[in-house]
């Protein structure tokens, strides 16, 4: 049905075929189709959205090793979830019923506003990293251990501070500003952000997800499921190299920035964080399995379908400080929310600052 009606667009599109209703009503026929298939069958699509919003929900509701595992496939489908907001967009102001051809510059005015390009992308940029923030920050609640839960909150709130330069600081501009050459300390900021939360998301995966990097066992991990051991070492490269590419995909497209990836590599990195996503599932699901890694299961095995007759004899659960593990949770909080305002208003100074330069260059 995609390749169709993709086809169609593009003959109408071309005059090639006649235009019994204008080219945009393909997409838009493509739209509904996909918004059917999101919906129906109830029965197998009513789980999937009672899963989205246990993800969404994080910080009011204890999420499960399938919720944190959907919020981190979230984070890899930022790009896809700018395009469906360009989508709505699409759909919602008519542009479907507008000719192709008119002159580009003449269409998706929406798309240029400063809503769409500086509030809606860099907030669609920011909430998955929100959601598995919070996700993390519930788990040391309900567990009341620091380790390892506040220290992948920090991975996320890490990976924020990213967008947020990378969206807002107009000292990154390049396509609409003439800046100075050379890096300034807002530059080199940003760089050290850039390299320091993309080598920590790739050690906490290789170290924490996937339970390898152990030098006691050269440098992978315990009963390993996987035949060849090489296949283990490339993909920890594989890795190292990718989470550097996923992180640049958190800078909203057509931001200025000077790390911002063109757009038509745009597709190519899409492809290649859901290559990197999928193969870290394989890895994280054997880790989880062998070895308890986040502590969902109560004993360290799994159970058998029959009874051994041996009695396991649990810890008892632990009581949890109350007050004040909540403190902790919303110094922690506070903490993130301050860094994003100083970001944000950081931004705007330095960009009174460069008007007035401007003003006194002309």
């Amino acid at each position: 049905i995609f390749l169709v009606l993709m086809l169609l667009y593009y003959k109408s599109g071309a005059h090639d075929i006649p235009q019994f209703i204008p080219a945009g009503g393909y997409p838009f026929l493509l739209v509904v189709i996909t918004l059917l298939k999101l919906i129906f069958p109830l029965r197998s699509r009513i789980p999937m959205w009672n899963a989205v919003w246990q993800v969404v929900s994080a910080p009011l509701q204890s999420p499960g090793f399938f919720h944190g595992y959907v919020g981190d496939i979230f984070t890899s489908l930022v790009k896809v979830f700018q395009d469906i907001a360009w989508t709505a967009g699409y759909v919602v102001s008519g542009d479907f019923l507008v000719s192709e051809d008119l002159d580009i510059s003449s269409k998706h005015s929406w798309s240029k506003t400063f809503w769409y390009r500086n509030v809606l992308i860099p907030v669609i940029c920011l909430l998955p990293l929100i959601f598995r923030f919070n996700q993390c920050l519930r788990r040391y609640i309900d567990t009341n251990d620091r380790w390892p839960h506040l220290a992948n909150a920090f991975k996320y709130a890490f990976s924020q501070t990213v967008t947020l330069f990378g969206a807002f600081h107009p000292l990154y501009l390049e396509h609409t500003r003439k800046v100075e050459k050379g890096l300034n300390v807002f530059q080199l900021t940003w760089l050290f952000i850039f390299i320091s939360s993309s080598l920590y998301s790739f050690t906490w995966d290789v170290y924490m997800d996937w339970g390898l990097g152990r030098p006691k066992y050269k440098y992978l991990g315990p009963s390993l499921m996987f035949p060849k051991r090489g296949y283990y070492f490339m993909v920890i490269a594989l890795d190292l190299v990718l989470r550097f590419m996923w992180v640049l995909t958190l800078l909203p497209p057509q931001s200025g920035a000077k790390f911002e990836i063109p757009q038509y590599l745009s597709a190519l990195t899409m492809m290649l964080e859901l290559f990197r996503r999928t193969i870290w599932g394989f890895l994280r699901l054997e880790n989880e399995h062998r070895s308890n890694a986040a502590g969902y299961r109560r004993v360290s095995v799994v159970p058998l379908h029959f009874n051994t007759g041996h009695k396991h004899h649990y810890k008892e659960d632990r009581h949890r400080r109350g007050l004040s593990v909540l403190t902790e949770v919303v110094v922690i909080a506070s903490a993130v929310v301050g860094v994003c305002v100083f970001s944000v208003v950081a931004a705007q100074k330095a960009n009174e600052d460069l008007d007035v330069k401007d003003m006194f260059d002309l």
